[in-house]
């Protein structure tokens, strides 16, 4: 969408989608516009939306934590960090980016066109939080409390306040394994992207070094539950590979000798 008429268009069409008319709409443009699209401008370029992204993360945080406190405030403080973990995960925020198709709105350059970059879901993570800050900057906090609250009202239903395995994707993963003998997954970063102040982390998921998913956050943390979640709505599939592995790996190692104190194998 680099034409400007046809970009142009679009924006008003996310407005529709989003229910929110910018006073300021190069606010807007700004969330949607990726460090690679602003780079290849003639001066002066464009901004883009990795300081917006910044905000955007800091003030989801407090409308969440408002929101949540107003909502169940006879609960501990753990209970509440881990609801609030839940909502701004990178996988909630991936979610309601697709909902929105985010993707198809962002200034990208032809690089980045050519990767797949509108699919991303870190890109699109950080257009969302854009977005927010964007609404935030535009008219206030009320204006972003009111956009935050109608798009997570589903989110937030998810949640179960006495239950909230389902939220934490790391441990009901294991505990899934461990009903059927399985052993404990292991994490491993196989790649981190981007500058320091924004890394975005791309793990895989291993039982037994069978690499059961993979996941990409913002976050290590982030990162491990995006990597659980996709193991979890994949995991019926994968069991009896996986169990096929072990009992290969079990059979290997009954058929290989062992020495003896001489180390002469037996």
């Amino acid at each position: 969408m680099t034409d400007p008429f046809s970009f142009e268009d679009s924006l008003t069409q996310l407005e529709e989608e989003i229910s929110y008319f910018f006073r300021d709409r190069s606010l807007l443009r700004r969330a949607l516009t990726h460090r690679s699209f602003a780079n290849e401008q003639t001066d002066p370029r464009p901004q883009h939306n990795e300081a917006l992204e910044f905000l955007g993360d800091a003030v989801l945080e407090f409308i969440v934590s408002s929101w949540l406190l107003e909502l169940f405030p006879n609960h501990n403080e753990g209970t509440l960090s881990k609801m609030r973990a839940y909502m701004v995960s990178a996988v909630n925020l991936q979610k309601q980016a697709a909902k929105l198709q985010l993707g198809n709105y962002l200034l990208l350059n032809r690089g980045e066109e050519k990767t797949g970059g509108r699919n991303k879901s870190a890109l699109q993570v950080d257009a969302y939080e854009a977005l927010i800050a964007a609404i935030y900057l535009d008219r206030g906090i009320e204006a972003a409390r009111e956009f935050v609250r109608r798009e997570f009202v589903i989110a937030l239903d998810d949640i179960d306040p006495e239950n909230l395995a389902n939220t934490d994707y790391k441990t009901a993963l294991q505990e899934k394994l461990q009903s059927f003998g399985l052993p404990t997954p292991q994490y491993a970063i196989v790649e981190s992207l981007g500058p320091d102040h924004k890394r975005v982390f791309q793990i895989e998921l291993r039982v037994n070094g069978h690499c059961l998913a993979t996941g990409e956050g913002t976050t290590i943390k982030g990162a491990h539950q995006a990597a659980a979640r996709s193991a979890l709505d994949n995991l019926d599939a994968q069991l009896e590979r996986i169990k096929e592995v072990l009992i290969s790996q079990a059979v290997s190692a009954e058929a290989t000798p062992t020495p003896n104190s001489n180390g002469i194998k037996l």
